[in-house]
């Protein structure tokens, strides 16, 4: 982290020490590392103060009870406030590492330093985000109303981000048709090309197309074609998998031609479809914890198909049924048997690892819904897939 702010802009490099010396190549490793605090100058312990009292406590080499290579870090008394931590990070390191240290801290459970995060300029991730909605699971409205912006700003930039990555797998489902009946508007371009044999040369040497057929874009309703129904395990340890569906529920409940439906479910079903369209509520909506009832969410689902060959019905779960099996396994065969789409997503971890039950979804795949581990961006090919008759 010095290294960082040192190689950084002078707007936001730490002041020299007092005396104008660089901090040594050996003084560098021993704050990163939380050694030999006892060698370093004393103008160099202001940066291992800061940092000490986030990295200097717990296991490895920075954590107290490092015994070996002189003292480790977190000998001195900690900060008495975090806005002084604060105020001491950008001091010492400048505004950008001071949000990163901000955010690792909220990471690591300390609710005290949500309130100097700028929303402005902390860098969104999901991680970050995740941190923030369980931290915030607890919190009287009082203070949440605080971190209202944070989030606003973590979940919009997500879920811009993801917009970006899923848009490519959803071309030509969010567009109207190209018709020949009049009715909707002139689709110019589709109208040219389909012309181009038809032209006519003015007397002043000019050529134009004669629109002899032209070519129209059908309505897109919201009464959607498509149905497109989430049914997000929040039960426990589910939080980057909820995070990750909500936010992707907001980016397909955007496409003209789908209707998104979100299930969220543990032992309970909830219906958060009216959510969908603001993925901040939607996320503070959703309380992680308790057991898992697959079934419940399912049989839910079956009440809001109307027409099972244009519904899509998406499972997020790692498959641990707390239930009996066999009520799970008669909702899927039912599901299957009246036409509808199925997938099972399995649930991933933080670090994007498949966590689920692989015996449960052997039986699952049997009774007609495939399972995979799928990331958003997969998802939304499959998703474009269906709604544009491609294979199943």
């Amino acid at each position: 982290t010095p290294d960082r702010a040192e190689g950084g802009s002078a707007a936001t490099r730490p002041e020299p020490p007092d005396d104008g010396r660089r901090l040594a190549p050996a003084d560098r490793w021993r704050l990163l590392l939380g050694r030999q605090r006892d060698r370093l100058p004393a103008d160099a312990r202001r940066y291992a103060r800061a940092l000490d009292e986030l990295y200097g406590a717990g296991r490895g080499e920075g954590s107290a009870d490092v015994g070996r290579g002189g003292p480790g870090g977190g000998d001195e008394p900690s900060f008495p406030t975090a806005r002084e931590w604060s105020q001491e990070l950008e001091a010492l390191f400048g505004a950008d590492v001071r949000e990163e240290v901000l955010a690792d801290a909220a990471g690591a459970g300390r609710t005290d330093v949500l309130a100097q995060l700028d929303p402005a300029s902390v860098r969104p991730s999901v991680e970050l985000l995740t941190s923030v909605l369980s931290l915030a699971g607890g919190m009287p409205e009082q203070q949440l109303a605080r971190l209202r912006p944070l989030v606003r700003r973590l979940v919009d930039e997500l879920a811009k981000e993801l917009a970006t990555r899923l848009r490519p797998a959803l071309t030509g489902v969010a567009s109207p048709r190209p018709t020949r009946r009049p009715g909707g508007r002139l689709d110019l371009a589709r109208t040219v090309r389909a012309n181009l044999a038809h032209t006519r040369r003015l007397d002043d040497g000019r050529v134009v197309v004669v629109p002899e057929r032209p070519v129209f874009g059908t309505r897109a309703s919201r009464e959607a074609d498509w149905r497109l129904i989430l049914v997000v395990d929040v039960s426990g340890s589910m939080e980057a998998s909820v995070i990750w569906s909500a936010l992707t529920a907001a980016v397909l409940g955007g496409v003209p031609t789908l209707s998104t439906h979100f299930l969220a479910f543990s032992t309970e079903v909830a219906d958060l479809t009216d959510r969908v369209d603001d993925p901040l509520s939607l996320l503070l909506g959703v309380r992680v914890g308790g057991g898992t009832h697959i079934a419940a969410g399912l049989a839910h689902a079956r009440t809001l198909i109307t027409v099972p060959s244009r519904t899509l019905v998406v499972v997020v779960s790692d498959f641990e049924e707390g239930a009996p099996l066999g009520g799970l396994l008669g909702e899927v065969r039912a599901l299957a048997a009246s036409g509808a789409h199925l997938l099972g997503c399995a649930a991933l971890d933080d670090a994007g690892t498949p966590r689920y039950s692989v015996p449960v979804a052997r039986q699952l795949v049997a009774a007609g819904m495939p399972v995979a581990a799928l990331s958003p961006l997969a998802l939304a090919r499959w998703v474009g897939d269906r709604l544009r008759g491609e294979p199943r």
